[in-house]
Formats: structure tokens, C-alpha cells, sequence
């Protein structure tokens, strides 16, 4: 379609705002260059991801090895385990309250998906997060109901906001027993009955509750106490663990959270403050497309940034020795509210450029929070499906082969450690279309680069280079390994939503 005169000014007028938008003949490639004898700071940030039970992941199923595998083969530190509320028999270790007489514990589900778990976690350091509280705890107007199929789905399963009468001290011995079965052997149940597991895994972090702004409607003095509770009662059973608190599903709405939580004055005597933990996702309309996404995710990634130098001002002025740990990053397809409801067999339609553009939006997201030293940066989640959240996966629930989201996190797993020195890099400001941060590692220097669009971008350093190697994943190189090739020159195009990483020579 020819332009009317009427367009012509604007278009002239974005192609100023925009260098992505003029011809190729119109505008130089930008000059990225990393500043390498200085340093802006040592990164303290490992990457990982986290693993939600859902069927998929129970034995059996035909994706079951590879999964896990995928986990071991990526070998990172501090994967986040999460037992949770759509599946309450894969989540609750004692569906019903305990009668005068009889108990409900039973482990038989839980104890595979957590056997597997911590094989495929090789001994590294993980995170537990045993996130769905049994419902009975609460004041309902009737009892909560649960499918008897432990595969099938329920969104209902977290209701009320009050604890029932001694629902405070109940809830800490609820997780002491749960932390005692699989950390320190077994524990006594309210009868006085000693349950052996012969379990004693080795987990370093315990995160308390999961989203607990959505999930219960926690109030900042609420969550608190029973943060407390919990962290009490579970310390006496492991005394060396490190909790992990908040796990905010909506940071940037609720600053109030961690203005209560993080000040020591508003917890029992003793009680630690080791991480907290808070939550992004990437939302876009049922109209856009790949052309919409290169803009509005990088858009809210910027803000999400925003909302993450707030709150990290809180922690410092009220507790600076509490890190952080960003356990889920990653974007929705407005599809996933549809395919929560319908048939498990029934496939959404996910354009492949999806998961490039989602594995793109971690990489700037780890460029920016690795700047403000955040020590845990995952991506979210090794297995979503139809029933849940599909585009969040990891690897096709099909097959079990990983897709460009975890390819991204492999590729940058295999390269940025913590002790890393991050050094200056212009980027975001003078180059809109393409982020790029320099790395001095132990492994010579790296330039990670990101195209945040949905087009060829060519980009020049400022002085030729030989003998260096690119490894690139983009729309064009497939989901399951980088390209990888020997690099000379000045001048290299990144592909649509490619994040690369140049090994330089010394």
C-alpha cells in the first residue's frame, strides 16, 4: 500500500524515533561496544528455572524422562520445586483435618515427583516450595472440595483468607511434618503416631507459600505471621535450612508487602529474613501477534526493571542482607485462560516465534537484574500444558524436547556465572532495537546480545575481530541447540528475537 500524504510526515517521524524502521540503506548499524577495563559491578546472579508438578512429570508419562533429563542436563543451581493447587492430591500431603482419631497423611503421590526431583537435581542447591496449604485450615462456608483423580485440574482449591481457630500453630506443624518426612526421616503426627520416611534430602532453601497476594489473599500482617509460624516450626526440624519469603505474584501493586515484611520489627525474635522472592510475566492481548510482542514485551519488561530498582531500595534500607531470588520469569498467551478449561489433549495454536520472542525477553531481563546484583534470575516453568499454563513450557509436552525458551537458558547458563564482572555497555537508550551487555568471565570475555524485534538487525563493534565464536538462537536455528560458528569481522546480524552470545579471543 503506497503511503497518502497525509501519513508521510508520521512515518518520517517514527523512522526518526526507530532506526528499526527506516531502510537498510537509511541507517548505519549501530556501534556496540562493551568498555573493558572497567568494571560496573560482580555478578552475583545464577540462573535456573523452576519445575511445577503436574501430571506430565509423574512416571509414566511419556514425557517423564526427558523432562527430568532436561533438568540434570542443564545442571543449574537452585531449581525451584513447587507442589501447587491446580492438582491438590500432587500438592497436600493431608487432604482432611485430623479427626481425634484419624489421620490423612499420605505421601505416595508426592514422594516420586520429589524422588525424581532431587535425582535430577545431581546434589546442587535447590529450593522446596510446598506451596498449596490444605484448604481445611481455613473458615469456608462448607468443606473445599478436591477431584479423587489426581490428575484432574481444580482452580478452586485456594479459598478463604482467614485461619480456622489454632489454624496459626496447625499451619507450622503442617510444614514441620511435611519438611520432617523429606528432610529429617519422619515425624510424629497429631495422634502421636511416628511416620518413617528414611528420607533425608538435602535442600537449601524453603520458600514459603506461593503467590500468597493471589492465593489467599494474604495481608502484609497475615503473611507475616504465618511466614513466621512456618519458619519456626520448620527450623526445628532442619535448623540449617535458609527460607525464601513473600513469592509476590504482583510486585509492583503491592509495595506494602515488602515495607511490612522486610522490617524485622514486625517478626517474632529470631526469626531470618534470607531471600525473598517475587514474580513477572509478560501479558499481551488476544490480537497481537509477533509484529505486537517485540514491542509490548520489552515494553513491560522495562517497567517490571522499574518496579524491581523500587523495591530493591526497600530491602537495602530496611534489610540489606536479604538477596532476592526472581523465581518466575515469563510470558502468557491470553489463549492459556481457555486452555485451562478445556480438554488436556487439545493443542493451542503457538506460533513457533513465540518461544523466541519469550526466550529474548529472559535474556534482557537477566542483563538488566544481573545490573542490580539479584542473585537468582529462573525462568518459568520446565512443563505447562493445555489444563494449565501451555505457553509457559519449557519443552514440548508431546516429546519432552526442550524449546527455544529453555535453549536460551542453556545457552546462557553455559556462560554467565555468578563472579562474573558485568562491565559498561551502552545499550538500552542509544540502541532501542538490539540490548547488548558485556561479560569478563573466567572463560575470556563475553558480549551477550538480544534482538528485541522481529527482523534482521545487523550490529558493529567497534573495531574488527578475529577469530572469535557466535552461538545464536533465533526463529531460524530451530529450539533445540544454538548455531554455532567461528566469527571475524565488524559487522554480524542477529535474526528475529536472536540472543547471542561472542566469545571474544584474548
Amino acid at each position: 500500500m503506497t503511503p497518502t500524504p497525509r501519513l508521510l510526515p508520521l512515518l518520517a517521524c517514527l523512522a526518526f524515533l526507530d532506526p528499526g524502521l527506516r531502510g537498510a540503506d537509511a541507517a548505519a548499524p549501530p556501534v556496540v561496544g562493551a568498555e573493558w577495563g572497567q568494571v560496573l559491578r560482580e555478578s552475583r546472579t545464577a540462573l535456573s528455572l523452576q519445575v511445577v508438578v503436574n501430571p506430565l512429570l509423574r512416571r509414566g508419562s511419556p514425557i517423564h524422562a526427558a523432562a527430568f533429563q532436561a533438568v540434570a542436563d542443564l545442571g543449574a543451581d537452585h531449581v525451584r520445586f513447587v507442589p501447587w493447587l491446580p492438582y491438590p492430591r500432587l500438592a497436600v500431603a493431608a487432604l482432611e483435618p485430623f479427626d481425634g482419631q484419624r489421620t490423612s497423611w499420605d505421601f505416595s503421590l508426592l514422594d516420586p515427583l520429589m524422588e525424581d526431583f532431587m535425582r535430577a537435581s545431581g546434589g546442587r542447591p535447590v529450593m522446596a516450595c510446598f506451596s498449596t496449604i490444605p484448604a481445611w485450615l481455613f473458615m469456608t462456608e462448607r468443606p473445599v472440595a478436591y477431584p479423587r483423580d489426581p490428575d484432574e485440574v481444580t482452580w478452586t482449591y485456594t479459598q478463604g483468607t482467614e485461619l480456622r481457630p489454632g489454624g496459626l500453630q496447625e499451619l507450622g506443624e503442617y510444614y514441620a511434618r511435611v519438611a520432617g518426612w523429606y528432610l529429617a526421616g519422619g515425624f510424629v503426627d497429631e495422634a502421636g503416631r511416628r511416620h518413617e520416611s528414611g528420607l533425608r534430602y538435602r535442600v537449601s532453601h524453603w520458600e514459603v507459600f506461593n503467590e500468597p497476594d493471589l492465593e489467599h489473599q494474604m495481608t502484609p500482617r497475615q503473611y507475616t505471621e504465618r511466614y513466621d509460624a512456618v519458619v519456626e516450626a520448620v527450623r526445628r526440624v532442619a535448623p540449617d535450612l535458609k527460607f525464601v519469603g513473600l513469592s509476590l505474584a504482583l510486585p509492583s501493586l503491592h509495595p506494602e508487602m515488602f515495607e511490612h515484611f522486610l522490617n524485622p520489627a514486625n517478626h517474632r525474635p529470631g526469626i531470618p529474613l534470607d531471600m525473598i522472592s517475587y514474580h513477572f510475566y509478560a501479558l499481551v492481548d488476544q490480537e497481537q501477534t509477533a509484529e505486537h510482542w517485540q514491542y509490548t514485551f520489552f515494553d513491560q519488561a522495562d517497567r517490571f526493571v522499574a518496579t524491581a530498582r523500587y523495591i530493591d531500595a526497600i530491602r537495602r534500607r530496611l534489610s540489606p542482607a536479604t538477596q532476592v531470588a526472581l523465581n518466575e520469569i515469563g510470558t502468557i498467551l491470553p489463549g492459556d485462560r481457555e486452555a485451562r478449561t478445556r480438554d488436556s489433549r487439545a493443542d493451542p495454536d503457538i506460533p513457533a516465534e513465540y518461544w523466541n520472542a519469550s526466550g529474548a525477553l529472559f535474556a534482557y531481563i537477566f542483563i538488566e537484574t544481573a545490573k542490580l546484583g539479584i542473585e537468582v534470575v529462573s525462568v518459568s516453568q520446565l512443563v505447562g500444558f493445555p489444563t494449565q499454563y501451555p505457553s509457559v513450557t519449557m519443552v514440548d509436552w508431546h516429546t519432552g524436547e526442550p524449546n527455544a525458551r529453555f535453549t536460551v537458558l542453556r545457552l546462557l547458563h553455559e556462560h554467565f556465572r555468578p563472579g562474573d564482572r558485568l562491565v559498561p555497555t551502552p545499550s538500552r537508550e542509544k540502541y532501542p532495537n538490539v540490548h547488548a551487555q558485556g561479560f569478563v568471565t573466567p572463560r575470556g570475555r563475553k558480549l551477550l546480545l538480544v534482538n528485541k524485534r522481529f527482523r534482521d538487525c545487523p550490529v558493529r563493534l567497534p573495531a574488527p575481530v578475529a577469530g572469535g565464536t557466535l552461538e545464536t538462537i533465533d526463529t531460524r536455528t530451530g529450539a533445540r541447540v544454538a548455531r554455532t560458528e567461528r566469527w571475524s569481522g565488524d559487522t554480524l546480524v542477529l535474526g528475529p528475537f536472536a540472543v547471542a552470545v561472542l566469545s571474544l579471543p584474548d
